[in-house]
């Protein structure tokens, strides 16, 4: 079995762990792991809402999928598109890591802390405007690269803090400078953050080989998720936010829609049972677009 990953020290530690919990399993199966450069990648120098396009981190690896150059893919599910290409399918979600965004300081002890003014890096529209929300002082500054680049640019006085995943944090076993987390209930994360999916070719035997990490949990969560997200055309362009959990067996779904400055917010939460995760979201969705996200996004498309 190979399985396809971006080349990143995070993305390949979250390949890795599929990889050690096959060879758990099934321990005579033969797995390599083969990195593959996808034009997110490739272009560093411009923030991805100006890159433009959906599947920035991820269509190189689906066309390996299809040409049988890798038997499985490994994403982050945030950077999923809500379309799959035909012939595909993420059949296969594990259970989600910290799903929060954490904001890392320089020499502070916390966001509220900070001097007027500060340098807050992120190339996230998502994160800028809810930041803007809060503090409508600070300075957003672009930042891209892995998580290794941008905590030494961090390290390095370029900016007073830098706001990434809690999850990339975890998995790479980082307990950088002085952090403080944002509850999902103040700061939304991107829709999938901390989740792991699965990819393969529909119908191949690949399918039932994986299946047992499969998590139902983070699946129903992250379904009603990405129906949300799917319904609004969402893309990295987008400050787009969503996220899902489930309390006895009821799927709570809060989603938000913003410009990008932060200044005008659209959010609404629903809730339904878990069988009707894609029904969820696809009407969260509707609604926000008749609260006045529809003109937002209309904005975002248009330019």
């Amino acid at each position: 079995m190979i399985i396809g990953t971006r080349g990143s020290k995070l993305a390949i530690v979250q390949a890795d762990s599929v990889k050690n919990a096959l060879l758990k399993k099934y321990p005579d199966l033969n797995v390599n792991i083969k990195i593959i450069k996808t034009k997110g990648d490739n272009i560093l120098d411009v923030p991805l809402a100006k890159v433009g396009g959906k599947g920035l981190f991820v269509k190189e690896i689906e066309e390996a999928l299809l040409t049988g150059d890798i038997d499985l893919a490994v994403h982050s599910m945030k950077d999923v598109p809500a379309e799959i290409p035909k012939g595909l399918d993420v059949g296969v979600i594990t259970k989600r890591e910290d799903p929060r965004d954490c904001i890392v300081f320089k020499d502070c002890d916390f966001f509220e802390s900070l001097p007027d003014g500060a340098s807050i890096g992120t190339s996230s529209l998502r994160r800028k405007a809810q930041l803007l929300r809060l503090r409508s002082d600070i300075n957003i500054s672009p930042l891209r690269g892995n998580l290794d680049t941008r905590l030494e640019k961090l390290n390095k006085g370029f900016y007073d803090a830098i706001i990434v995943a809690a999850a990339g944090l975890n998995r790479l076993s980082l307990s950088p400078f002085k952090k403080q987390f944002f509850d999902t209930s103040l700061f939304v994360p991107a829709v999938g953050q901390g989740a792991l999916g699965l990819e393969y070719r529909k119908h191949d035997k690949i399918r039932d080989i994986v299946r047992f990490l499969d998590h139902l949990e983070t699946r129903m969560a992250v379904t009603a998720e990405r129906a949300f997200l799917k319904r609004l055309e969402g893309g990295c362009q987008v400050p787009i936010a969503g996220f899902a959990s489930v309390v006895d067996q009821k799927i709570i779904l809060k989603g938000l829609v913003s410009d990008e400055h932060g200044s005008e917010i659209i959010s609404h939460m629903e809730s339904a049972p878990v069988d009707d995760a894609e029904k969820l979201g696809d009407e969260l969705a509707l609604k926000l677009l008749n609260m006045g996200a529809k003109k937002i996004l209309d904005m975002f498309y248009a330019g």
